[in-house]
C-alpha cells in the first residue's frame, strides 16, 4: 500500500467516523445531562474513551464481524443475522430511551425533573450505556472501514483521530443542547428517527443515510433561523 493510498484512506475513514459519530455525540450529551454538573465533563470523556476501546476491539475482530452478516435464521424470503439482531436491539433501545426522555421533559415539573435527574443516573451507568450504544452505532462504520482497507494501523489511527475530535466537540455540543431546550427536543426526535432506521435495517429494509442527514440538516437549519429570530427580538427589547 503506497503513501498516497494510506493518506487518502486515513482521511476518508476519519470523515466517515466523525459523520457516523454525530448521533453518538447527541446521545452522550443527553445522557450526561442527568448527572450532577461537576461530573458531566468527566463522564463524556470516559464514555468516549470507552467507545474508542470498543471500536478498536471491533476492528481487531474483523473476521468475526464479517461472519455477523451471515444469516442464522432463514424463513421464506426473510433472513436474520447476528448483525440484524444487534441493530434491532439497539434501535429499539434508542426509540424507547428517546421517547422516555421526551415524556420526561414534557410531562414532569421542573422540581420533579431535578429530583429524578440526579436520582436515576449514575456516572458508571452513563459511561457503560455510551460504550454499549457505540457498538451499535459504529457496527456499520467498522464494517465499512474493513471494506475500505485491510490495514489495522490505518483504521485504528483514523478512529483515534475521530474520537479525539468528538471529545473536544462534546463540550460545546452539550452546552448548546443544554441552553436550548428546543434543540434538545429536536435531538431526541433525531434519536427516534435513527432508532427507526436501525430497526428497518435489521429487517433488510435499508434507507440511505443521506436522507437522514438531509432531514437533520434541514431541521437544524429551520431551528437555527428560529433561534436567530428569538435572539434579535431579545436584543431589540433590551435597547
Amino acid at each position: 500500500m503506497g503513501i498516497v493510498e494510506i493518506v487518502v484512506g486515513i482521511i476518508a475513514l476519519i470523515i466517515l467516523e466523525i459523520v457516523l459519530g454525530i448521533d453518538n455525540l447527541v446521545f452522550l450529551s443527553i445522557l450526561t445531562e442527568k448527572l450532577p454538573k461537576e461530573l458531566r465533563k468527566r463522564a463524556r470523556r470516559w464514555g468516549l474513551t470507552f467507545a474508542w476501546v470498543t471500536r478498536l476491539m471491533l476492528l481487531a475482530s474483523a473476521v468475526w464481524l464479517a461472519k455477523l452478516t451471515e444469516p442464522f435464521l432463514v424463513w421464506s424470503s426473510f433472513s436474520f443475522s447476528v448483525r440484524d439482531l444487534f441493530l434491532f436491539v439497539g434501535g429499539s433501545f434508542l426509540i424507547a430511551k428517546a421517547t422516555q426522555e421526551i415524556h420526561f421533559d414534557v410531562a414532569e415539573t421542573k422540581a420533579e425533573q431535578k429530583s429524578i435527574r440526579h436520582g436515576a443516573a449514575t456516572f458508571r451507568g452513563v459511561v457503560i450505556q455510551v460504550g454499549l450504544m457505540d457498538i451499535i452505532f459504529s457496527l456499520d462504520s467498522v464494517l465499512t472501514a474493513v471494506g475500505l482497507t485491510n490495514n489495522f494501523a490505518v483504521m485504528a489511527f483514523a478512529i483515534t483521530c475521530a474520537i479525539l475530535v468528538m471529545i473536544y466537540a462534546s463540550e460545546p455540543v452539550s452546552e448548546f443542547i443544554e441552553k436550548h431546550p428546543s434543540i434538545k427536543m429536536l435531538a431526541l426526535c433525531f434519536l427516534i428517527l435513527i432508532g427507526t432506521l436501525l430497526v428497518a435495517d435489521s429487517f433488510s429494509f435499508h434507507v440511505p443515510r443521506g436522507y437522514l442527514y438531509f432531514a437533520m440538516g434541514f431541521s437544524l437549519g429551520v431551528e437555527s433561523l428560529n433561534l436567530l429570530k428569538q435572539s434579535r427580538r431579545r436584543a431589540q427589547k433590551n435597547k
